[in-house]
């Protein structure tokens, strides 16, 4: 009898663990930026990303304890992908913007201006690229890092200045500031073109070190760029492909497929609601600066092609420069503007011909 009621016992109790649900697994995941929240991606990495993976692991064996390490807490702006390569940080908000040495592909449109300005447009075609051209995705593995493919593009740049620009002719000597690699716009206009930087436009513009800026709506109007700047010309330089989010690629490949997937889900969603927001965001930015005392005109068609065509060819430099390097340069330079032709894009200079 007390061997028949060891062996209930024993099976009763393996019948009961059988039926509780195995323990999920915590992943401790950092994820960086080193812009504060404010900016729409770190916001929408918050709101967006975070509660998408969180959701699509729910019901699995996983669930995640986040960290989140924004505006200089873990890297500053231009180290997040430094960070990711260490292990500081297994996910991140990557600006390849400020990455154009690290990651030269990853930057075409900054070498291809006056393009679409749609950039939910430019988001598609740089993710197909990352797909479609082995190189693309290969730059970030030198990296230790690995595309995920929810990315952010910055709104249509246009130009503020101190005073009225109807033609490329009313920029001859005027000191211009611009982003990174947006200075080659400059280049052959009669402008001079100086490195700017967002924070430090206001003040200088106030005080006369520069006549104006290249710069983004939804970055002027919050800087009130217009009390300085009161000349708003609409350029149609196009939208740029500014980041990605990634992972370090040891840690990912690391993961199961469940957890992959999440992330991959996480990224789609991101760029998805980035870009909803951004365009409410952009049509408001523009009424703010009108608003505010800002005097808005928009460059003729004539003038846009004449500025496009008096730059010299920097996007086959760059392509050049990127192919010595060994990386497929002029192929994502060709791939490139053949997608905005398909798309209907209208160009003033076609980058392709050279």
């Amino acid at each position: 009898m007390r061997h028949v009621l060891k062996s209930t016992l024993l099976a009763s109790t393996l019948l009961v663990g059988a039926a509780l649900p195995a323990k999920a697994e915590t992943l401790n995941i950092t994820v960086v930026n080193g812009h504060p929240p404010i900016f729409l991606w770190v916001k929408h990495l918050s709101e967006t990303f975070i509660p998408t993976v969180n959701a699509a692991l729910d019901g699995t064996d996983y669930s995640v304890d986040w960290t989140e390490a924004y505006g200089g807490t873990l890297a500053a702006v231009g180290g997040e992908l430094e960070a990711i390569e260490d292990g500081l940080a297994e996910i991140g908000g990557v600006p390849t913007v400020f990455e154009p040495t690290n990651l030269p592909l990853q930057n075409v449109t900054y070498f291809t201006p006056f393009g679409t300005p749609d950039a939910a447009l430019i988001l598609e075609i740089i993710d197909n690229l990352h797909t479609e051209i082995p190189g693309m995705a290969e730059s970030w593995h030198a990296f230790d890092v690995e595309y995920l493919g929810g990315g952010f593009a910055l709104d249509n740049y246009l130009l503020m200045t101190n005073f009225p620009v109807n033609s490329i002719d009313d920029l001859e000597g005027r000191r211009i500031a611009a982003p990174g690699p947006a200075v080659n716009w400059l280049e052959g206009t009669g402008a001079v073109g100086v490195a700017g930087n967002l924070t430090t436009y206001y003040n200088d513009l106030q005080t006369g070190v520069f006549d104006g800026v290249i710069v983004f709506p939804t970055a002027a109007a919050p800087a009130r760029l217009q009390e300085v700047a009161p000349n708003i010309t609409i350029t149609n330089f196009g939208a740029q492909y500014a980041g990605s989010i990634v992972a370090n690629k040891s840690w990912f490949d690391a993961q199961s497929e469940t957890v992959q997937e999440a992330m991959r889900e996480g990224a789609r969603a991101f760029s998805a609601a980035y870009l909803a927001e951004q365009a409410q965001r952009i049509e408001a930015s523009m009424n703010a600066l009108a608003e505010g005392g800002g005097e808005v005109t928009e460059l003729s068609d004539e003038e846009r092609a004449r500025w496009a065509n008096a730059l010299p060819q920097v996007a086959n430099a760059w392509a050049e420069n990127a192919d010595g390097r060994g990386l497929p340069g002029s192929e994502v330079l060709d791939a490139y503007i053949a997608a905005l032709k398909a798309a209907g894009v209208d160009l003033p200079r076609d980058w392709s011909d050279r």
